[in-house]
Parts: C-alpha cells; structure tokens; sequence
C-alpha cells in the first residue's frame, strides 16, 4: 500500500503519459489519470472534468492518501473544488509542483513507501532541483587539457559542495557508470526510491542520492564516475545498493 497520485490535465494524452512515465519509475503505486472532459455531443475535448477528477481520487485512494498533480491554472480550481467536496484534507492534498517532474518525483517516493506529506514535499521540490556542482577552477587548471569532458564527473581528490574532507562514520566508494545510457531517468529513479527506504544520508557527485530530480540534473553519462559518500545507520548497506546497481549496469547490459 503507498499515497496515490492523480494526474490532471487539459489532455486526455497528457495525463496519460504522463502516468506512463511515472508509473515506469515506480510500478507499484496506483496513479490515475484525470485528462479531459466532454462536450455537448459527448467528444472529449481540452478541458478539465471535475467528475472524472471525483472518480479519479476514488480510484486512487489505498488507505495512504492521494496526492493531486495539476497542469493549467483551471486545472487547480477544478482539483480545488472537488477536493472540497471530498472533504478529507489530511488524506488527499494538492501539490504546488511541476506535473512532469513532480509526479516523478513523488512516484518514487510513494514508491519508497514515504507518508503524503512527505510525497507531497517530494513532488515540490522538483521545482528547484540544485544542479551539480560547479567544478574548483583551481583543479580545472591542474587537470589535463587533452584529457576529454565526462559528464557527471568529479575532479579527483575533490570534495562535493558543502562538504570538507571525510568524516569518521561516512561509507564512500567512486564507481564507474558502464551501462551505455548512464544514470538516466530509470535508473536514477532505481537508486532514490531503494535509498529513500534506508536511514542514510547520502550523495552522489554532491547532489541528495535520494532525490530522483537531484540525481537526473548530474548528466552522468556512460563512463562517468560517481562519487559516493554515506552516513547513517543503513550507510554501509547504502553504499552496497548503489554499487552493486552500478556494477550490474542497472541491469541494462
């Protein structure tokens, strides 16, 4: 059992792909779309539908609560209204979210098993992913002008942003993307809804490994190396997760 979402949209095909997309990320949740509505002679137009929205909730809801998805400005007055018929706002909320990246991002974290407040925060965030960090000049000067870029790669011996040196208690690893793709959507989507489940603080190249959108914005190609660094009860299970994802090639080899 995990929070629902309910994707509305303007579109028929919009809702639905984007349930298609996000429901890749994470199978497990029930998501539904509420795309559409119909005219005079019964023909699905651009428009939104607050009965489909209605049977929407309803078919979504597990016991965990749903979260409501929206794309257009009329598409939050119609969620807004029927969400008031429903009457149930700790159980089913609205998310002030991009609909694409928010319904990823909160997919896999209802995935992960998170509460509705926290799939709700999920989804938000993804309004503001941070990008990688911005690489020292002072060991860009130092690296090897004939040397080629990777995406996604650290400067050896450097440490992500915010941070200074190893402490004591962290796990850390450097590991070498081998699948051909890299750490695109499916994957990074594999590693925060595993790693969202675990008591760990953990990034990757120095963006929240727990964040599919976080993940997603390092580029990290095929031969980047990522860099690992964990605390926490579950760190060092944490660190065997993304290795061992990484080593198998994310299963795409």
């Amino acid at each position: 059992m995990s929070v629902g979402l309910v994707i509305v949209s303007h579109s028929v095909k919009l809702a639905a792909g984007v349930v298609e997309l996000a429901a890749q990320m994470a199978p497990a949740v029930k998501i539904v779309a509420a795309g559409g509505t119909t005219d005079g002679a019964g023909e699905t137009v651009l428009g939104t539908s607050l009965e489909k929205i209605m049977d929407a909730l309803n078919a979504a809801e597990s016991g965990e609560g749903v979260l409501v998805l929206t794309d257009l400005g009329s598409a939050v007055m119609t969620a807004e209204s029927a969400l008031e018929i429903i009457g149930s706002p700790a159980t089913t909320l609205l998310a002030d979210a991009p609909l694409v990246e928010g319904a990823v991002a909160a997919a896999v974290a209802a995935q992960s098993g998170g509460n509705l407040d926290t799939v709700r925060r999920a989804a938000e965030e993804a309004w503001q992913p941070s990008l990688s960090p911005d690489p020292d000049p002072d060991l860009e000067a130092e690296a090897d002008p004939a040397a080629p870029a990777v995406s996604g790669v650290l400067p050896k011996n450097s440490s992500p942003a915010g941070t200074s040196g190893l402490d004591a208690d962290e796990v850390t690893a450097e590991l070498e993307l081998i699948n051909p793709m890299g750490l695109h959507a499916r994957p990074a989507a594999t590693l925060a809804g595993a790693l969202g489940a675990m008591d760990v603080e953990i990034d990757i190249n120095g963006v929240d490994g727990q964040s599919v959108m976080m993940l997603m914005t390092l580029g990290a190609g095929y031969g980047a190396t990522l860099r690992v660094r964990a605390t926490g009860t579950d760190a060092q299970q944490a660190v065997k997760l993304v290795r061992s994802e990484v080593e198998s090639g994310f299963g795409e080899l």
